[in-house]
C-alpha cells in the first residue's frame, strides 16, 4: 500500500527548497528520507520530476507517495559462531574478520545476526527484525569480542551502558608509521565526510569522538596500538589515525599508504570488552586473541622493532 500527500505551496512557502519543505510538512519524513524519494520519482511537481534543490513558487502541488516498507525476513543460518560465554541474559562472541554484523542492503544474509538465530534461540527485539539482539557492532573486516542482549532489558542496560560511556572497549590496530609519544588521546568530532558520503571524517559539526592510545611496540616503518574508546562512532578508530596521520595498515577506505603485507582489510582487532552485568550487577570482563593473520605480521615485523 501506497501513502500519499499533496502539499499546495501556499505564498509563504515560495522559495522554499522542495526537500526542506516536505520534511516540514509530511509528519516522520526525515529530509534525508525525502531526497531519497525524490531520487526514485516518489515525489513530483505539478507532476513533473525535480531535484531536491528545486525551489517553489506559490500555487504549485507536491504529491509526496510513500512507499509501504518491504518485509524483511531474517532466516537463521548454520554459520559458525564463535561463543566465548553466554547466560539467560547474554551472548558473547568472538567476531570473525570478514563477517558482517547484522543484514543491510547487499549483505541479507550470511551475517552473524543470522547465526545468532540459529544458534540462540532468545535475542532482544528492540532493533526490530533486522537486528535482533545487537547492542552494538564492529566492522565487517574488524575482529573481536561482541556482546549481544538475549532480552530486553539486557539490551537496555547495555545501551545505557554505552551511553554513558562506561563499558570498556580495548583494540589493537597496526598503524602506517613511527608514533613519537607512548601515549596519546585523539579528541576530534566525526561526522558524514563532505566530499565522500559513503565515508566517515573528522569535521567540525561531527559527533564528539575521543579515543586514548598506546603504543605497544615500534617498528623501522610501522606502530602496534592499543586504542581505548571513549565513544563509539563510526569508523572512529580508522578516522581518528588517518586525521594524524597515522592510518590503520590495510584501511581500503581511509588510508592511501602501501603496506608489504598483501591485506585487503584493515589490521583492527577489538582485544578486550568489559562490562557490568545487567541483572547481577557484577564487573565481566572478555578478551580476544589477535587472529592469526594479525600474529602473523607481527612475526614477520619482529625483526624491524626500534
Amino acid at each position: 500500500m501506497v501513502n500519499r500527500a499533496i502539499i499546495t505551496v501556499e505564498e509563504d512557502m515560495e522559495g522554499e527548497r522542495v526537500d526542506a519543505l516536505v520534511a516540514e510538512q509530511v509528519s516522520g519524513l526525515s529530509r534525508t528520507t525525502v531526497k531519497t524519494l525524490i531520487k526514485e520519482g516518489h515525489i513530483l511537481v505539478d507532476g513533473q520530476a525535480c531535484k531536491s534543490s528545486y525551489r517553489l513558487n506559490e500555487g504549485q502541488e507536491i504529491l509526496v507517495e510513500i512507499p509501504a516498507p518491504e518485509k524483511v525476513e531474517t532466516l537463521a543460518q548454520n554459520l559458525p559462531l564463535d561463543i566465548i560465554y553466554q547466560d539467560k541474559d547474554l551472548v558473547v562472541i568472538n567476531k570473525e574478520k570478514g563477517m558482517v554484523v547484522h543484514p543491510a542492503p547487499g549483505h541479507q544474509d550470511g551475517t552473524m545476526v543470522n547465526a545468532l538465530l540459529y544458534h540462540i534461540k532468545d535475542l532482544s527485539g528492540i532493533n526490530g527484525d533486522l537486528r535482533p539482539g545487537i547492542v552494538h557492532r564492529l566492522d565487517k573486516d574488524t575482529s573481536g569480542v561482541m556482546v549481544a542482549a538475549k532480552n530486553d532489558a539486557a539490551h537496555r542496560s547495555l545501551a545505557a551502558q554505552i551511553k554513558d560511556h562506561t563499558i570498556n572497549r580495548e583494540y589493537v590496530a597496526l598503524v602506517h608509521g613511527v608514533i613519537k609519544e607512548n601515549l596519546g588521546t585523539i579528541d576530534a568530532p566525526i561526522g558524514r565526510s563532505k566530499v565522500d558520503r559513503k565515508k566517515m571524517a573528522v569535521v567540525g559539526n561531527g559527533k564528539p569522538a575521543i579515543s586514548h592510545y598506546q603504543v605497544l611496540q615500534r617498528y623501522r616503518n610501522y606502530s602496534l596500538v592499543k586504542v581505548t574508546l571513549l565513544t563509539g562512532r563510526t569508523h572512529q578508530i580508522r578516522v581518528h589515525f588517518a586525521y594524524i596521520k597515522h592510518s590503520v595498515v590495510g584501511d581500503p577506505l581511509y588510508s592511501s599508504a602501501k603496506s608489504h603485507f598483501n591485506l585487503d582489510s584493515q589490521a583492527l582487532h577489538a582485544k578486550l570488552l568489559g562490562f557490568i552485568h545487567p541483572v547481577s550487577g557484577q564487573y565481566m570482563e572478555f578478551n580476544s586473541e589477535m587472529p592469526e593473520y594479525f600474529q602473523a605480521i607481527i612475526r614477520q615485523l619482529d625483526g624491524e622493532r626500534t
